[in-house]
């Protein structure tokens, strides 16, 4: 009895924490949602410096800004951020801007986009300075664009060109027996390569070798360029990592100075013509913009965000099929809204969800210009839904293409079988059992699915075909699941222009005819409650912890996992490997 009181006592006490935890949580961000929605308008003095400080991370829809409860740093959308820099580019109060982080978070093409924004605001004879510790190579890529670049005299710059880095898992899965059957079309279609090899293919390798240059070129010519840099030069400074240390980034012509941080703050005061006794009036972008009056246009371009695997049903972190129908059938149906640009940033996922997404974006553009914007990833599934458009844009660094499909289906049974599992399968029909984790597919099943396979992906090419104004003949030579570089993308004519959000909501704009214009993102994000109750479950927490604890390996995992799931209907439109550049 003593047991089980104390049993019962520990499991009161267990419920007790897990709510008083959940109370201060509510609290804690109902205060943090109510002090950021709060009407606080900075007044802005002369002679301000505009900062992009450590705190700050760039996120690309909406729907990003959930990565934790009460969030440290203050997320900004890519579209905000670049009309800051804009309005400060007139805005008499702001004399320049100051870059002061080390390790922007913020995806390639977004630091692409605010390098752009960065010189033109330049253009105004405004300064722009930077200032590093150890600084990453995109924040480096994006501090380069700066008249001068100074680093603290025990830091760094980690310019050591790009890599990738691909694992195999095939004798893991050999030496405990667990076995993977692989239904794919399309040679280039390597998401399934750990699985089935030891070494990349020949084709996969080409692959991701040219796509890596791709992505280096454009920021080491911009480097060379802004630095005044010879490119053999530079690529003696890349290889040799004389960034690493302070007094070579000298040498090198890297940085200009080597200076203490308040001793930086001083050679900004001497810029600006003020006495050293006199107070650095420095603001963040994120205050900044809380001092923009709302635009009252009556007419409106929605920004359509799709940004995160593609998957069926319900859900907010990433695109989920059943809320982007909803999305678009609210723009459809919005009468001010005149146009629409729709944002990707998704290397693919469910074939069917894109397929569900696809015919309700092709109903939206019977009735609105739709012009599509590449972020980061266009790829496979991403592409696909991207076919509605009457125009796409791709940044030269995009990841794009992966018009191909597969599907992964694993069996345990030698695992099962050793450990002294086993299992009998008792059915009706001949195939009742499509799958079993134990057995694996039937054999009906298995040559069901090829032909799926087979007929989904000429679905994708014709749907490609018909947006290119190309053969079917033509698009499956640049299709077969081969992954480009936005540049590459648009000489072979799977993209119409390069260009950023910015460029796409423009020509929309220009489309649906309108030139004073509110901008109306979709989907909303969500308020401090919603994220609050919407994320407190043990799927949503173990996703979490697995992400943080594998990093790029989450996705290779999470793959086989959901690929227990499968069947025939539920092939993957994705891309074939995940890329990191910082």
């Amino acid at each position: 009895m003593k047991i089980f009181l104390r049993s019962v006592l520990a499991n009161i006490v267990a419920i007790l924490l897990v709510f008083t935890l959940a109370f201060f949580l509510f609290i804690g961000l109902l205060t943090f949602g109510l002090k950021n929605g709060a009407d606080t308008r900075p007044e802005i003095t002369k002679k301000t410096i505009l900062t992009l400080d450590p705190k700050t991370e760039i996120i690309e829809s909406p729907a990003e800004g959930i990565s934790s409860i009460i969030p440290t740093k203050k997320q900004i959308l890519l579209w905000d951020i670049l009309q800051a820099i804009r309005r400060a580019k007139f805005d008499e109060n702001i004399s320049g801007i100051s870059i002061e982080t080390d390790d922007l978070v913020a995806d390639l093409t977004h630091i692409t986009d605010i390098r752009a924004a960065l010189k033109d605001f330049k253009s105004s004879g405004k300064l722009v300075y930077a200032y590093g510790n150890v600084v990453s190579q995109p924040t480096y890529y994006l501090g380069s664009v700066a008249e001068k670049y100074i680093l603290n005299p025990a830091g760094g710059i980690e310019l050591k060109g790009n890599s990738a880095e691909v694992n195999f898992y095939k004798n893991f899965f050999t030496k405990y027996g667990i076995g993977i059957n692989v239904i794919r079309q399309g040679r280039y279609k390597a998401a399934v390569e750990p699985f089935l090899r030891n070494a990349l293919s020949e084709e996969n390798k080409a692959q991701i070798s040219t796509l890596i240059q791709d992505l280096w070129v454009p920021m080491a010519k911009d480097i060379s360029s802004s630095r005044s840099i010879d490119s053999s030069t530079l690529k003696t400074i890349v290889d040799s990592l004389y960034g690493i240390i302070p007094e070579h980034t000298l040498e090198h012509r890297l940085a200009d100075q080597l200076l203490q941080k308040s001793q930086y703050d001083l050679l900004l005061k001497e810029k600006l013509g003020l006495e050293t006794s006199e107070k650095l009036n420095k603001i963040s972008f994120g205050r900044y913009m809380q001092s923009f009056l709302p635009n009252a246009a009556k007419d409106k371009v929605a920004i359509l965000y799709a940004s995160g695997n593609i998957m069926s049903g319900e859900g907010y972190e990433g695109i989920f099929s059943y809320d982007m129908v909803k999305e678009i059938k609210k723009i459809k149906e919005d009468k001010t809204i005149k146009a629409v640009v729709l944002r990707i940033n998704s290397p693919g996922g469910s074939a069917n969800a894109a397929d569900e997404i696809l015919f309700e974006l092709s109903q939206l553009r019977q009735e609105k210009p739709l012009v599509v914007s590449f972020g980061d990833y266009a790829a496979s599934g991403g592409y696909y839904i991207a076919t509605a458009a009457d125009k796409i844009y791709s940044e030269p660094n995009t990841i794009t293409g992966s018009i191909g499909v597969f599907s992964v289906f694993p069996n345990f049974k030698a695992l099962a079988n050793k450990n002294g599992i086993s299992s009998e399968i008792i059915s009706t029909h001949a195939n009742s059992q499509i799958y079993s984790p134990m057995e694996g597919l039937s054999v009906g099943a298995e040559e069901r699915i090829k032909k799926s396979v087979e007929r989904t992906y000429k679905r994708f090419v014709y749907f490609v075909s018909k947006n290119r104004g190309k053969t079917f003949e033509e698009i499956d030579k640049l299709a077969r699941g081969k992954v480009w570089s936005g540049s590459r993308a648009l000489k072979v004519g799977l993209v119409d222009s390069l260009g950023s959000l910015q460029d796409a909501v423009v020509h929309a704009a220009k489309k649906g005819k309108v030139a004073n214009y509110e901008i109306a993102t979709f989907p909303k994000k969500r308020s401090a409650v919603e994220q609050l109750f919407g994320n407190i479950n043990q799927e949503h927490l173990t996703t979490q912890i697995l992400k943080l604890k594998m990093g790029k390996e989450y996705r290779t995992i999470d793959m086989l996992i959901k690929s227990r799931k499968n069947v025939p209907n539920d092939l993957k439109m994705e891309l074939p490997f995940s890329l990191n550049t910082r």
